[in-house]
């Protein structure tokens, strides 16, 4: 077996209706938004393996495990958080697997499988001399976040979700003193609209994400009739 110090831990919660993807609930049926974060999050696990020489993992909430190694036919390394919350996650994330010298982790949301590859590669090249890497959305948040080492104060109190969890994460760097590189700014899949940018993206590439993509040209057809 290969050793690599690069890893790619997956977000993720259990494709459960009312539990993952909540504004999109405005737009969507419960059953709609379950079907299509299943898409996304088995997308999201094929574009990670997809990456040469990483290991890839899931960290969810502990009572999510089970239920989510069925969603993903176990074809991925599940391990659970401590505590409760996204900020919890991040930061268990890190306790986990930033344990052994120069070992690159790299955090990633679970409804991205339209990012390019060459994306991750640039956050995990970047922390060789960074102490952190950061991928912001265009929305105030971020849908990456890597570091060399665990920071237990770094997601402190941090309101994941709001339009300020950006700016926050970069207050707490600079206390903290670390170095930080930010990669290109993307978009992440919260509201109807980002679903209509993302089916227009895919209905050109399909490829990128095929279970989302299909998933989504019959949403695209189905609003048309």
């Amino acid at each position: 077996m290969t050793l690599t110090n690069r890893t790619l831990v997956i977000m993720a919660k259990a494709p459960r209706p009312g539990s993952v993807k909540t504004r999109l609930a405005e737009s969507l049926s419960l059953k709609a938004v379950t079907e299509l974060y299943r898409c996304l999050l088995n997308d999201t696990i094929a574009l990670a393996q997809g990456l040469d020489h990483v290991e890839v993992a899931i960290m969810c909430p502990a009572s999510d495990v089970q239920e989510l190694s069925r969603a993903v036919a176990k074809t991925v390394r599940i391990v659970a958080q401590s505590g409760q919350g996204l900020a919890a996650g991040l930061t268990s994330v890190f306790a986990h697997f930033a344990t052994r010298d120069h070992q690159r982790v790299i955090a990633f949301n679970s409804d991205s499988p339209h990012l390019p590859a060459s994306v991750l590669e640039t956050a995990f090249d970047v922390l060789e001399a960074s102490d952190l890497v950061v991928g912001p959305t265009h929305d105030g948040g971020y849908y990456l976040v890597g570091a060399r080492a665990s920071h237990p104060s770094l997601f402190a109190n941090d309101r994941m979700g709001t339009a300020n969890a950006l700016e926050a994460l970069m207050t707490r760097t600079r206390a903290l003193g670390l170095s930080v590189h930010l990669t290109e700014p993307f978009y992440d899949i919260d509201v109807a609209a980002d679903l209509s940018q993302l089916a227009g993206e895919l209905q050109r590439i399909p490829g990128k994400a095929p279970r989302t993509a299909k998933w989504l040209s019959e949403w695209v057809g189905a609003r048309r009739e």
